[in-house]
């Protein structure tokens, strides 16, 4: 079987969750004996011109087509919005590229950038398209379901007067942004609905508003035309039949991980010396490492250590602040990045993993590779989170954002002689990703 996976961005640059699935999922099916190409997004700093935007190159072992991407006019297409969701120069890529591969079936795993336009090209082409989303992007233009100032949002008002409040507020110093985040929706749709008919002149910012209080109606119908879409949780499938996704083509499956790389097993009974704590993911404000370095100025370095994994150089201001708040602690030490074949050995030197994300997360692989490790998680009590995680059984889960409440998880760790042994006892070994990739194919053979 020929398969052309999609993904965002890819690596060697890109190597979170996402990216890690998509090669996950790649690498399994090329040992099974399909041949794999993979479509994918990178931002581009210099300037190009259309003819440009578009190369290829090898990465373990698999031919990768790339769209070089800005939020600048290319193509017929000068809105920045448009650009980012329905870029017109990547779907006729696309295109091409079906005509040339022939794939038997099409996988997206994130189009942001892209575009759900990739989705009719599929079609028209004739070729049965499935989607795994990995976070909420097809329905929230920010794919994290957070207002600015970090309020959690139930998803788009029915103008998406709310994400035009978001974007421009997200222009504006943080604390203008917050007061404006406050605008009723009723009022901002408003706004919206005034601004998209045709009375009003063209201009730049009209399109950009007129892009966005249209992009969700155009994704979802789009979603629509899909063969299937592998829904990780609740939380994901529920909010896409709320915006009005076919139900019939939702399946709820969680994702896989690798676990052919050998788990270090590590004792996790109490003992003299501080326990080891461990942050591994995407260094930016929303997966709440501040939120943890926060808690920790609350105990001493011989209680607590924390090592924290994660790429400095994408969000380098909020990193900056990071490394603030950490600043003469010398319980804390920044660990960088590291291959994702060695996940297991970097958690068998923790005695627990921290999740504090402020968002809706989506299930982080990282959960499940530290079940997988035996490696109790301390997280944010979310719903993608919480279908992975039991309170007091295999991890424990406290309130986003929250540093008192992390503080008093982190205090029970210490106190509780036997609670880490049996959160770790406790940890099964979750879906691994031969399994999962199992579960893709008989959907994709169900459609030929």
């Amino acid at each position: 079987m020929k398969v052309l996976l999609t993904v965002h961005q890819f690596f060697p640059e890109f190597s979170a969750g996402t990216e890690v699935l998509t090669l996950s999922v790649a690498r399994v099916l090329q040992a099974l004996g399909h041949e794999v190409r993979v479509f994918t997004g990178y931002p581009a700093t210099e300037a190009l011109a259309d003819s440009e935007r578009f190369d290829q190159y090898r990465y373990d072992s698999i031919l990768v087509d790339r769209f070089r991407h800005a939020y600048v006019p290319m193509g017929d297409q000068t809105s920045k919005i448009e650009i980012g969701c329905d870029n017109h120069l990547a779907a006729d890529f696309f295109g091409h590229l079906l005509e040339e591969f022939r794939p038997d079936v099409v996988h997206f795993f994130h189009l942001n950038r892209l575009g759900t336009g990739l989705i009719e090209k599929a079609v028209a082409a004739g070729v049965p398209a499935y989607y795994t989303p990995t976070d909420f992007w097809s329905i929230c233009p920010t794919g994290q379901l957070l207002r600015c100032g970090g309020r959690t949002c139930a998803g788009p008002s029915k103008e998406a007067g709310n994400c035009v409040v978001h974007f421009a507020a997200s222009q504006l110093p943080e604390r203008i942004g917050r007061l404006m985040s406050a605008v009723p929706d009723v009022f901002s749709d408003t706004v919206v609905r005034i601004v998209r008919s045709s009375r009003i002149p063209a201009g730049s910012v009209v399109r950009e508003v007129r892009a966005l209080s249209g992009r969700l109606e155009r994704n979802v119908r789009r979603l629509n035309l899909l063969q299937g879409i592998i829904a990780p949780n609740r939380m994901i499938e529920t909010l896409l039949t709320r915006y009005g996704v076919r139900p019939d083509i939702l399946v709820r499956s969680s994702y896989g991980i690798n676990l052919e790389p050998p788990v270090v097993v590590r004792d996790r009974a109490r003992r003299e010396g501080p326990l080891v704590l461990g942050f591994v993911g995407t260094l930016a404000s929303h997966k709440g490492c501040h939120v943890l370095l926060e808690a920790l100025q609350r105990f001493s370095a011989r209680d607590l250590q924390l090592r924290i994994y994660g790429k400095q150089t994408d969000f380098p201001d909020y990193v900056a602040g990071l490394h603030r708040l950490a600043d003469g602690n010398e319980a804390v030490k920044f660990c960088g990045t590291f291959a994702n074949e060695d996940i297991f050995t970097v958690l068998g030197g923790l005695d627990a993993l921290v999740v504090p994300s402020v968002w809706n997360e989506n299930t982080p692989l990282v959960v499940y590779s530290a079940q997988a490790a035996g490696c109790p998680v301390v997280a944010s009590d979310v719903p993608g989170i919480a279908e992975a995680v039991t309170h007091d059984f295999n991890g424990l889960l406290f309130e986003p954002g929250s540093v008192s409440d992390l503080e008093s998880a982190l205090k029970r760790l210490l106190v509780e002689d036997e609670l880490l042994a049996r959160l770790a006892t406790n940890s099964s070994p979750p879906k691994s990703v031969s399994v999962y990739v199992d579960e893709l194919l008989q959907k994709w053979n169900s459609s030929m």
